[in-house]
């Protein structure tokens, strides 16, 4: 019997996704859905943009197309998709420029059948939101893959925050931020930074020329092979007595979330989890004032948890939360495997504060 690889686990998941949707194929141009059913293959030339200028259809009866204009077919099918088995459709580069000629071109291909897409293509029926949870549980390789890329994100932001001074502009900070993550092979698609004053004002402080005197925070979302990881770090010349009781009590709401995340446990009961946690440590109604994070994998965020949110934890999934309260931030990535929740962005050598099972959250570094 020949055996079953992730690329060939995958595209069986989506022909259950065309099954279900009532649909003849697949057609994916998104980049976190290529890299996904590639296990990390890219789609990316202009950043900017959404979709990448290939598609992959995966027919419901299991038929694999690549279609993509002359100028890219030869690097994708000698680069990105060799032994993969994609049957090349190619075209001119010109009718590339109306994105309906290569819906046509896989409806052709899908039969008579609608046909499901993930980036809003023309002609096509939006199936994102099947093709996600189709993303959420994890293969052997992705966890592997995962956890290197969370030993390495964790060490690499740590390193450099170690080295930092008073005095530092914010934008020079973030620089190094997006270097720390080149150096593992990774791209920061997000690096925030914020400092005093704007990180008790704003939760997602983008970095400006502010010069940091007192205490600045670190955050970083990581992405290499498609999937992402997420890590907050704060560091201080000589933390208040306030920002530690803080970060403690927000070390303590993501000990309690990480807790609840269980396999069937919902959004809302993991938003309900939060709210009740801060009340508990005497900041009440904190969670409105920034998302709690969730489900991560191929997406800074799957989804997040809110009050009307139903989907559910799944075994083998990942989960980023991020719990603030005014002033600071606890922010880690997480496995759930085996009814245990495993973090895999510590950082070698970081003070830690100590919650329960095992869980440690990110300290204050005190320089």
């Amino acid at each position: 019997m020949k055996a079953t690889t992730e690329h060939d686990e995958k595209v069986a998941r989506l022909q259950g996704v065309a099954e279900a949707a009532g649909v003849g194929g697949v057609l994916l141009a998104a980049h976190h859905n290529i890299a996904w059913l590639t296990g990390g293959r890219g789609n990316r030339i202009d950043a900017s943009r959404e979709a990448g200028t290939m598609r992959l259809l995966i027919t419901r009866d299991g038929g694999r197309f690549v279609l993509a204009n002359a100028i890219e077919m030869p690097r994708l099918r000698a680069e990105e998709l060799e032994g993969l088995g994609y049957e090349p459709v190619e075209y001119a580069w010109a009718a590339d420029q109306d994105p309906a000629f290569a819906v046509g071109q896989a409806r052709a291909l899908a039969g008579e059948d609608a046909l499901g897409a993930d980036a809003g293509l023309p002609g096509t029926q939006p199936i994102e939101g099947a093709i996600a949870r189709a993303r959420h549980r994890l293969t052997d390789a992705e966890i592997e893959r995962y956890r290197a890329l969370g030993a390495e994100a964790g060490a690499a932001l740590g390193a450099l925050c170690v080295t930092l001074r008073p005095g530092g502009d914010e934008r020079d900070i973030a620089r190094g931020v997006a270097d720390a993550a080149a150096s593992i092979r990774a791209r920061a698609i997000v690096a925030l930074v914020g400092s005093d004053e704007r990180l008790r004002r704003f939760r997602h402080p983008v970095p400006t020329a502010a010069k940091w005197k007192e205490v600045v925070m670190l955050a970083l979302c990581a992405e290499r092979d498609g999937l992402v990881v997420s890590l907050s770090r704060i560091v201080a010349v000589r933390p208040s007595a306030d920002l530690l009781e803080r970060t403690h009590a927000t070390a303590r709401v993501f000990g309690k979330l990480l807790g609840a995340t269980r396999p069937g446990a919902t959004g809302a009961e993991l938003y309900s989890v939060a709210a009740k946690a801060y009340a508990d440590e005497g900041f009440p109604e904190e969670e409105l004032k920034h998302h709690q994070g969730g489900a991560i994998g191929y997406r800074a965020r799957e989804w997040v948890a809110h009050p009307a949110s139903q989907e559910a934890v799944q075994e083998r999934q990942a989960f980023a939360w991020n719990p603030t309260i005014t002033g600071t931030k606890i922010e880690d990535t997480a496995l759930v495997i085996g009814g245990k929740v495993e973090i895999i962005t510590s950082t070698p050598g970081w003070p830690a504060i100590e919650l329960h099972d095992g869980i440690r959250a990110s300290n204050v570094w005190r320089l």
